[in-house]
């Protein structure tokens, strides 16, 4: 009767050790709960919603565990990256009521991996706010001269986003993942580092991704997630290569990990920029959808959104 129980005990105590080695990766695999909790603000007018909603893939198994939506809503995908999403037409009766997405999630730390099917060439076309000019070519180039394959080349674009550039999320411009403005000004947040180095790795060939989704922390069993957070891969001898810029350069020990990993304690919510969906928003294409985008008379209004966690097996 007792050994069903010690698979449990032994993952408690596995994560337990992670965690206390290192207080802000967990490698292997971790489980838990997310809460994604949206707020509808007073609708005024003729209102429009899209909120994601997390799948399964071959790095996390995504069981809703509650599904609390209020209101009249139907789930369709954007065209180019298959993500689910969430899609209604709220009403001035709906003002102040609350959606509730409760997941059980075992997300396993990802490593360099092959994709059946991949096809990398969609991935060097440019994006609204990544464009391929020649600034970025040039950047690239000096930054990976000398360097004889993709891999190299990507780790030196990699090292080259982390000495260039600075987290920082002070003043006007940043979080909007453009990849312009990280170029000019030289900080912002994950958003900016990714697209930058997205940027930089197109214009050299070399095919490059984003996804976006939150981190769990490390150090807690559970709590409140202070926002979103987002990454990047690139396509290397036939297999993707997963980085995270940004959390290298707030952690320098681990920039070497950075380059190759994300950790386990991580939550995709959608993949890719520029989502096209029907009905699109007035506002256009989905420049990354992580927080709900909500449009009432064709602008946007930013709804009051709370993503809480609870580990299990601690």
């Amino acid at each position: 009767m007792q050994l069903p129980i010690l698979p449990v005990f032994l993952l408690a105590l596995a994560v337990a050790t992670r965690a206390a080695e290192s207080p802000r990766i967990v490698k292997g695999t971790d489980k838990f709960e997310f809460v994604y909790q949206v707020k509808l603000p007073q609708i005024t007018g003729e209102a429009r919603v899209w909120i994601p909603l997390a799948k399964t893939d071959a790095f996390q198994t995504v069981t809703v565990e509650e599904l609390n939506i209020p209101v009249k809503w139907e789930k369709i995908q954007d065209r180019d990256y298959g993500n689910d999403i969430c899609a209604f037409q709220p009403q001035p009766a709906d003002s102040g009521k609350t959606i509730e997405i409760q997941y059980h999630v075992v997300r396993r730390e990802k490593r360099a991996y092959r994709e059946s099917g991949g096809e990398g060439g969609r991935y060097l076309r440019p994006e609204k706010l990544v464009p391929i000019n020649e600034t970025f070519r040039t950047l690239a180039q000096k930054a990976a001269a000398g360097r004889t394959n993709d891999f190299n080349r990507g780790k030196a674009i990699y090292d080259h986003v982390i000495g260039r550039m600075r987290y920082d999320k002070s003043g006007n411009g940043w979080g909007h993942g453009d990849a312009v403005y990280a170029c000019d000004a030289r900080t912002g947040n994950c958003t900016d580092f990714h697209a930058y180095f997205i940027a930089l790795a197109r214009s050299v060939g070399i095919p490059a991704r984003f996804a976006i989704g939150a981190t769990i922390p490390a150090d807690k069993n559970e709590g409140t997630i202070d926002g979103y957070h987002c990454w990047a891969e690139f396509l290397a001898g036939g297999r993707w290569i997963p980085v995270d810029i940004s959390e290298a350069w707030k952690n320098p020990k681990l920039a070497d990990y950075y380059f190759g990993h994300n950790p386990a304690n991580r939550f995709e919510l959608t993949k890719g920029r520029d989502l096209v969906v029907d009905p699109e928003p007035a506002s256009g294409p989905i420049n990354f959808l992580v927080y709900p985008l909500l449009e009432i008379d064709g602008q946007v209004v930013k709804p009051e959104t709370t993503f809480t966690f609870r580990r299990i097996g601690v």
